[in-house]
């Protein structure tokens, strides 16, 4: 190693470039603006290259930096699996734990879990990235990520923590002044709500035995690009629309939605915990993918 090399200050420069400032890096290491900057301007000057260009309303890297800071979350990640890997001899979690899940299935299932985590687990933070957009796991920056759906990818490390069904829903009074659908095809004649997060959101395919299928194309009045604005929308008397059980169970049980087609079955899909390619799996991934199945077989123990 270099005599000269401090990699103390590659955590410094990555914190400028992942919150965009050096104010909030300083808020996020617990030092002030002024030592992020000094341990930043150092690290240029170690390197003899400049790495961040710098304004008055904004930071954006250098060529050099952009390619810089790639390989720093990469030295950064190693860092901290080395620390994980003698914490897993005690078993106990410790560290950052980052994960990303679905907005409509993280809001409503990953939340509780994260709450019970930090309480049983104090000494361990959480970062969560909610998005309907399935983030790279090989990029080093996360942890985990909850896949709701099917996996496309038969590569990956996964562990299924449940299973959800598909619902077609609406609102009491939009059925009440619509005609009540007997059999698939009568949805065409519905307003429907499309979710374009969906990989074929128009085309739904149903059973109701072991022979009966019927496949049907449904036109689109309102499209969105998430479950929960489909949500929202159905919710406010849109249309009808095909919403995961986990989300609209309260509706149903309430009052607010009613299930459309309750003899015919769309298929179901799974909830899984995929991790990132590794030699081993660090305790705070473990302790909370247990947390995940824990909640989600009180939940089936309760219908």
């Amino acid at each position: 190693m270099r005599a000269d090399m401090n990699l103390n200050r590659l955590a410094y420069f990555a914190a400028v470039l992942d919150t965009g400032s050096f104010t909030q890096a300083a808020e996020r290491l617990g030092v002030t603006k002024a030592v992020v900057s000094q341990q930043v301007a150092k690290l240029e000057e170690e390197l003899g290259a400049s790495l961040i260009v710098r304004s008055t309303r904004s930071v954006q890297p250098t060529e050099a930096g952009r390619a810089f800071h790639a390989r720093c979350i990469l030295i950064l990640k190693e860092a901290e699996d080395a620390f994980d890997l003698v914490a897993e001899a005690s078993g106990a979690p410790s560290g950052t734990l980052r994960l990303t899940a679905p907005y409509d299935y993280g809001t409503a299932k990953v939340v509780p879990a994260v709450t019970r985590y930090i309480t049983r687990y104090p000494g361990c933070e959480v970062e969560v990235n909610f998005t309907d957009r399935r983030l790279d796991l090989m990029a080093g920056e996360l942890d985990l990520a909850i896949h709701v759906g099917w996996l496309q990818d038969s590569s990956l490390q996964a562990r299924r923590i449940g299973d959800f069904r598909q619902v077609v829903v609406a609102t009491p009074r939009f059925v009440s002044e619509h005609a009540v659908p007997q059999e698939p095809a009568d949805l065409m004649e519905l307003p429907f709500v499309a979710n374009l997060a969906l990989r074929e959101p128009l085309t739904w395919r149903f059973s109701r035995d072991a022979v009966t299928r019927e496949t049907v194309q449904l036109a689109a009045r309102l499209r969105l690009d998430t479950t929960t604005a489909v949500y929202n929308a159905v919710l406010l008397g849109a249309g009808i629309s095909v919403l995961p059980d986990f989300l609209v169970a309260g509706d149903l049980a309430a009052g607010r939605l009613i299930a459309l087609l309750p003899d015919w079955q769309l298929a179901s899909g799974g909830i899984h915990a995929v991790f990132p390619p590794a030699r081993y799996r660090p305790p705070k991934v473990s302790a909370f993918v247990e947390i995940l199945r824990e909640l989600e077989l009180e939940r089936v123990s309760a219908e």
